[in-house]
C-alpha cells in the first residue's frame, strides 16, 4: 500500500468517524431533550 492509498484510507476513516460521532451526538442530545421535556 503506497502513501497515496494510505492517505485516502485515512481520510475515508476520518469521514466515517465524523458521521458516526455526529449520529451518536444527535442520539444523546435527543435522549437528554426527552428527559428535559417529559421528565423522568
Amino acid at each position: 500500500m503506497d502513501a497515496r492509498t494510505a492517505a485516502t484510507q485515512r481520510r475515508a476513516n476520518l469521514k466515517l468517524a465524523l458521521v458516526l460521532a455526529s449520529v451518536a451526538c444527535a442520539f444523546g442530545l435527543g435522549f437528554i431533550a426527552q428527559f428535559a421535556l417529559f421528565g423522568r
